[in-house]
């Protein structure tokens, strides 16, 4: 998992107590990277094995990743919560269950409320979100049996993730692969997100590029980290997010809907196309202000004389938005300087028209662009500017949205 998403995983992930069965799978080594990096995003992991599962992978390996002891059999003594009842104590402990891999016997015993093992007892003890990733052989995974087991747990308010489409362990292709860790616990942290709201959140993020030819182009260093920690804030906070990104590889939770553009123009449109329905705007993209208006449309090669290269300038989105805003969405929009950074900042606030500005000097090497820490002042028309101090993205992303949510909560 990327540091990235990983760090933005800590905001919900922290503390949670999290139970994983293991059952007998192959895929049942992959549980091994999901304990580990569970872990990492800050969690409490414990891990149940049933008897098949403790062919593939050992007590002493998930001891080693989770920190605690590992639970298998329902007459063992050894709970680590030392109450008695150890064939439910995890159970009690739980925030959420996750069964990864889980074999077609299991989902069978799970559906049909069999107890017969710690792992099925502690689930029908269990009364909070139940999550069961499959992991078989393709035709199982589509016998009539299986997927009907599989209707009436969802019935019942299970979440079934995956499986996935692929080649199976044993040759055949098809549906029956066990989720990758990665996926599967993007698919946890959502079951802690907050309650969702009807608020919907515009946010534009990355670069845009204006092409020279055909493998040249014109672009800036924005990554796209601060506009996808607002995106990432914003989502599990419980607001939908439309993102509208320009070239850029970082990653969204899966629920946001994600736009990929690389013009400027491109950005424009796909701003005023959906803004109007916002009730949040942030302008995090660092759009091309000017944009090459005679691009070559076969390689330039590097024996003739350099380019001339004429230039047109780009519509401001920003500005352009602000006077459309119309159902005045709360509008907040990015300044990176180089020089006089306030002055400059609550000036683009004025002319902009925005609601709030966060601007940060990009001079300093320590944050801004391509680095995963930031720092700037936050702007209004009400406020003196506030000054945050460098911090990762991903913790002043949520600095930043709880400025934006006292002032549209109390609008």
């Amino acid at each position: 998992m990327k540091p990235f998403v990983r760090d933005n995983l800590k905001f919900v992930l922290k503390d949670k107590k999290i139970l994983i069965g293991i059952t007998g799978s192959i895929a049942a080594f992959k549980a091994c990277d999901l304990v580990r990096t569970l872990r990492e995003c800050g969690a409490m992991v414990r891990v149940v094995l049933t008897q098949g599962a403790e062919n593939f992978v050992t007590p002493a390996t998930l001891e080693t990743l989770s920190g605690y002891p590992v639970l298998s059999h329902i007459w063992n003594t050894q709970s680590p919560l030392q109450t008695g009842t150890h064939h439910i104590d995890t159970a009690r402990w739980a925030d959420l269950i996750l069964v990864a891999p889980a074999t077609a016997h299991f989902i069978a015993k799970a559906a049909h409320g069999m107890a017969d093992d710690l792992l099925s007892t502690e689930i029908l003890a269990f009364n909070g979100p139940l999550l069961i990733a499959p992991a078989m052989n393709p035709s199982m995974f589509q016998h009539p049996a299986v997927q009907q087991n599989i209707l009436l747990l969802q019935s019942r308010g299970v979440t079934l993730l995956g499986p996935a489409n692929g080649m199976s362990a044993c040759g055949e292709e098809g549906l029956g692969r066990m989720l990758e860790p990665d996926k599967i616990i993007l698919e946890v942290a959502s079951c802690f997100h907050a309650p969702r709201k009807k608020e919907l959140f515009l946010i534009t993020l990355g670069p845009t590029r204006s092409k020279i030819d055909p493998v040249r182009y014109l672009t800036n260093r924005s990554s796209g980290l601060m506009g996808a920690s607002l995106c990432w804030a914003a989502s599990q906070a419980g607001y939908s997010v439309k993102a509208i990104c320009g070239p850029t590889d970082v990653e969204l939770p899966p629920e946001i809907e994600r736009v990929d553009i690389e013009t400027a123009e491109e950005m424009a449109s796909a701003v005023f196309q959906v803004g109007t329905d916002s009730h949040v705007f942030i302008s995090t993209a660092a759009v091309l202000d000017w944009n090459i208006k005679n691009p070559s449309q076969t390689k330039l090669k590097k024996n003739r004389e350099a380019p001339h290269l004429e230039f047109e300038k780009n519509q401001d989105i920003l500005s352009t938005f602000s006077e459309r805003k119309g159902t005045h969405p709360f509008i907040v929009g990015f300044a990176a300087e180089t020089d006089q950074p306030v002055e400059n900042g609550l000036q683009k606030l004025r002319e902009k028209k925005c609601d709030a500005i966060f601007v940060n000097d990009i001079s300093k090497k320590s944050h801004g662009f391509e680095s995963p820490f930031n720092a700037g002042w936050w702007l209004t028309n009400e406020h003196p500017p506030i000054p945050l101090e460098i911090t990762p993205k991903p913790a002043l992303a949520r600095i930043l949205l709880s400025f934006i949510e006292k002032r549209t909560t109390h609008a």
